[in-house]
Parts: structure tokens; sequence; C-alpha cells
């Protein structure tokens, strides 16, 4: 076996030496792997099995937790021994200084880091501008696996996430939901569907399954580059382009694809990284899933679903706006890891901030309000064509069910935010009513969607910036998290 040199454990009480010490010790991890796969990649004998291991926090509690109970992560749930794998320090150091800076508030204990149990893959130890892989012969990448650590899926599961994982004897707890390599993998997955770096996303995300969304978002996007007054730094679009406020001195960069990705990512960047992200991932529950399934590992403060629906009301209007406080999930992607009897509710500060929200945009208040924004129950189904089964097929179990609109990701996108401990809310527009006749056709959706989606992005937008200006602290509601929780949020 071909290791790294070995730095041996050490305890902590500082969270800032804590932190460097993680970044010492991936660094140097990662650097012996791309310099073994270069060697590789030469055609040269390694002469052994090469192996580099993640950094890892652990922690050792004999007493019952001593913490604010205001806050809803940063302690552990009782005595025991606690531990999570690291990575990308570059990416998640303010993440995990915090972290390591309420637990030792919190418990008044040591943090032991040092290498961990878990080995790095050699392809998630390559930066984002390497390939070397790629000039391998067919020989060589087929033996790959006898030199190197590949991707091992066991060890990527969510099991931690969804209350499944129960570690073996002598084992200790988790610290975190996502173990290194899944971070890693997720990291992987970003850069393929969004076509932008993980590192360019913020802390709050908009959701949208519509293009008309996006547009508007790149309109307004790039305008405010052009104000020195502007809170955004810098704007990013696929392929990172970057392009910087007008006033900075960074030249603008990236090249747009030849073609946009399966799910484009945009991201109106701030200096402490709570700027706001949008995500095009189109129609279906599927890619809902897929799109919170890796941005939850980046560990947003909020993310909000905006797009259009089916009103199931005869006193909606199009262009009404319905704000979920429930869901009736008929999406089925998620009905395994969560299964359907869990409920999802709906969280105070984000039902409150969209309620604001859409009161500031419209100028509409109290009884007046009511006019345009419904309240309500929100179903979500997988099958687009749903209108067409035998009468009274659904729309039965969307009438008991007291739903007002029906869309195809919603409830996916709150069911992944209740699942990964991500607030999350959603504000829908009634587009049609299929159960009244008003279908959509061509000329007049386009008509309707180029009048409703500026209000209704700008709606979505001030509801981030209320969030953001209340803190991150009361927005983490205790009602995402389970009765033995793990420490970092």
């Amino acid at each position: 076996m071909i290791d790294a040199p070995f730095i041996p454990p050490e305890q902590f009480t500082d969270p800032d030496a804590a932190l460097a010490r993680v970044v010492e010790l991936y660094n140097t991890q990662v650097q012996h792997l791309r310099q073994k796969l270069r060697d590789y990649v030469a055609g040269q004998d390694l002469g052994g099995r090469v192996r580099a291991w993640y950094p890892s926090v652990r922690v050792q509690v004999d007493t019952a937790p001593r913490h604010d109970t205001r806050l809803s992560y940063g302690f552990v749930a009782g005595p025991g021994q606690y531990e999570t794998t690291l990575t990308r320090p570059d990416l998640f150091g303010h993440y995990y200084r915090e972290q390591f800076a309420l637990l030792l508030k919190n418990h008044g204990i040591g943090l032991e880091v040092g290498l961990g149990r878990q080995p790095i893959p050699v392809h998630f130890s390559l930066a984002d501008d390497e390939h070397v892989e790629g000039h391998l012969s067919s020989e060589r990448r087929r033996r790959l696996s006898e030199h190197f650590d590949l991707p091992d899926l066991a060890a990527m599961d969510d099991g931690i996430a969804n209350g499944t994982y129960e570690p073996g004897p002598r084992e200790p707890q988790p610290l975190a939901l996502f173990t290194a390599p899944r971070m890693d993998y997720s990291l992987h997955r970003l850069r393929h569907y969004t076509g932008t770096a993980p590192d360019h996303f913020q802390n709050f995300v908009l959701f949208t399954n519509y293009q008309f969304y996006i547009d508007e978002f790149i309109r307004l996007g790039r305008q405010l580059m052009q104000s020195p007054e502007s809170e955004y730094i810098a704007f990013v679009e696929p392929g990172n382009v970057v392009t910087p406020r007008v006033d900075r001195a960074a030249q603008a960069s990236g090249s747009p694809p030849p073609r946009l990705p399966q799910m484009p990512a945009y991201h109106l960047v701030r200096e402490d990284g709570c700027g706001i992200t949008m995500v095009n991932i189109g129609v279906g529950p599927s890619n809902a899933k897929t799109a919170s399934d890796h941005i939850a590992v980046l560990r947003p403060h909020a993310w909000l679903m905006l797009g259009h629906c089916a009103g199931l009301r005869n006193t909606q209007q199009l262009g009404d706006y319905v704000l979920a406080h429930g869901y009736v999930r008929e999406d089925h992607v998620l009905d395994e890891e969560l299964p359907l009897w869990v409920p999802i509710p709906a969280l105070a500060e984000v039902q409150l901030a969209l309620e604001q929200a859409v009161a500031e945009i419209t100028q509409l208040s109290g009884y007046e309000l009511k006019k345009v924004l419904r309240t309500g129950t929100v179903a979500t189904t997988d099958n687009r064509n749903w209108e067409l089964l035998p009468h009274p097929g659904p729309e039965r179990r969307f009438s008991q069910s007291r739903a007002v609109a029906l869309d195809m990701e919603s409830a996916t996108i709150a069911a992944n935010g209740f699942r990964f401990r991500v607030p999350y809310g959603t504000l829908l527009c009634v587009s049609d009513k299929p159960l009244h006749g008003e279908i959509k056709l061509p000329g007049m959706a386009n008509h309707f969607y180029r009048e409703r989606v500026d209000q209704h992005l700008r709606i979505g937008i001030r509801a981030l910036e209320l969030l953001r200006a209340g803190g991150s602290g009361p927005l983490h509601s205790r009602k995402l998290r389970s009765f033995a929780e793990v420490a970092f949020q």
C-alpha cells in the first residue's frame, strides 16, 4: 500500500486551528493521489496500490448536551462518540468552522481531527480542470481499479438523512447528514447537470419549471451587474460565464457551452455566499429530486419553488398565486426514502416571508390580498396527462384532500427539503384550469407567461431577501430535526 505521509490525530479547542488541520490533511492526501495518477497515466509502474484518506473530525461527549435550545443544530443528541469525514475545505471551510465553533461552545470538549476510515476515490481527487484520466489507454483504464480506489456507492447512500442508518458495535454515531464521498459525488453531479461549478452556488435557491423565469433572471442579473450599488458582486451563467459587477477589477471569464445542460443554474453572487441561485429543473418530479438531492450537500439556508400550476377551484383566476401550506404527494420518486405517512409541514418563517413578498410586490394588503393569493394544499403528480384518466379518477382524491392547485415538482422539492433539513417553500401561479375548461393554448400561454413572470420572480427574490435579513438561525426550524439528530446543520 502506497499511502500519503501520515499525520497523527490531534485535539483542538480552537475552531480555526481545527479547520487549518483539516485543510492540511486534505491537501496532503489529494496531492498524493493526483501525483500518483499522473505517474500512472505517464506509464510508470506504481509498485503497489495507492490510497489516500478523507480527513475526519471526532468528538467524545460524556455529559448531557449544554446548548442554546433556540438553535436546532450545533449539538449532539447525548453522551457518546460522534464522527464524520470531511472534504473540500476550500469550498466548505466557512461551514465547517461554524459547526466546529458550535460544538466547542455547546459541549466544552476538544475536537479530534485526523485521517478518517474512508478512502478518497481517485476520481474525486481531480481539480475541476484536470482530465488526465482521459489520456489512458483502454488497458490502463481497465486496470485503474487495481491501483486506486474508485467511487463506492455503498459509502454514499442517504441512510443518515433518511433515519435508517444504524452504526455497528463500537462504531461512532454520525456528526453530519452526508459523508465526504457522498458530498464529492454530488459536487461532480452538479457540474454535469447545471453546467456551473459548485463554488458558485449561493445559500438561497430558487427552483423553477419554466425557461421564462430563467430568461427574466438573466435579464435582471445582467442589469444588476451594471450598478455599482448592487449588493451582488457577480452574475454566473452555465459554462461558468462570470460577469463581474461593473466597478470590480475582476475580468469576465468562462465560455457558454455549445448546448445548455439538463438543469442549467444561474447565480447572483454575494461576497458572503448569501446570494441567490436559480435552477431550471424542467418539468417533472424526477428532475426535481435529482437537483435537490445534489444541492442539499451545499447546505443552503432555504430553497423555494416558483412555477406554474393548474388551478383546481372555480373561484381562481389565471394569474392568481398559490402559497402551499400542505402537499399531496403523488410524485412517487421519494416513496422509498420518505414514506407517504410522513407529513411535510409548512415552515412559518418561509410562509410569512412569501406572503409579505406578495403583498409588497403587488401593493395589496389585508383582505385585498386575497384577490390574488390563495393559501392551500398543492397536489404533485408524476402523470402529466392526469386529466385523461377515467373519471372521476384523481380529481376525486384531489377534492377530498382540499387541494387548490396541482403541479409536478412542488411536493418533491418540499419533501426533499424536509428530508435534508433545508427550509423550503412553494409559491405557484395558476396558468390553467383544466377542470373548468380553461386549458393551455400556445398563444394564450405565451402571453400569460410574459405578463406574469416578472412579478412572480420579483416576489420570489424579495422573499429570499426577507429570509436572509432574518438570519439563518431562526430559519433552520426544529420541525426539520429528528429525535437523535446530527450536530451539523
